[in-house]
């Protein structure tokens, strides 16, 4: 893979501020302890962050990702109000598989709890696809697909939200994935 280091931009909304989406860093693993506090990203994630070490050994995967090509992940954050640097971790959004020659790659993020409700999955999605299909278009990636939980409503909403249809539903194939899910697919526009 070529060596990029892309940050992404997800516009303001009357509500909320704008997104930058940047690849994990060091310095981000004593935030993710704190926002890995939250009992409802952990049920519906399978990372096992509960301290400074696996918070560190979280982000060297993250990094490792990178290197390697196959897990392009991005924490998401919120500009600081007087706009010098960067505000709270409000999410993350990963893109798996987008290797030369392959026709589709996976999606999926998650949101910190103090920034649910903002439409920051929705808006960080949407840049992480665009972004999907403009920098791996040319490889041959025509289609990202989004899998989630079926007892997963708000997955499912920002998924419809960001245009990926539903196409069916999957069984579960535990450890990987303990429930049914859903998978949603959205095709790059020609």
């Amino acid at each position: 893979m070529d060596k990029i280091t892309p940050r992404l931009e997800a516009a303001a909304t009357p509500t909320a501020p704008a997104l930058r989406l940047r690849p994990w860093r060091p310095a981000d693993s004593a935030e993710l302890v704190e926002v890995y506090r939250d009992a409802a990203l952990r049920r519906w994630t399978g990372a096992a962050v509960h301290d400074g070490a696996s918070a560190e050994r979280w982000v060297r995967d993250q990094q490792r990702g990178w290197e390697t090509g196959s897990r392009l992940t991005f924490a998401v954050v919120e500009p600081r109000a007087d706009g010098e640097g960067e505000g709270p971790m409000a999410g993350h959004v990963v893109l798996k598989g987008a290797v030369p020659g392959a026709a589709s790659a996976e999606v999926g993020y998650w949101t910190a709890a103090h920034a649910r409700g903002r439409d920051v999955a929705p808006r960080a999605l949407r840049a992480l696809t665009d972004w999907a299909f403009a920098s791996f278009g040319d490889r041959g990636l025509t289609r990202l697909e989004l899998l989630h939980q079926v007892d997963n409503p708000a997955s499912c909403r920002v998924a419809q939200k960001c245009g990926y249809e539903l196409r069916g539903v999957l069984a579960a194939d535990p450890p990987a994935h303990p429930a049914d899910g859903h998978l949603h697919a959205r095709e790059r526009a020609l």
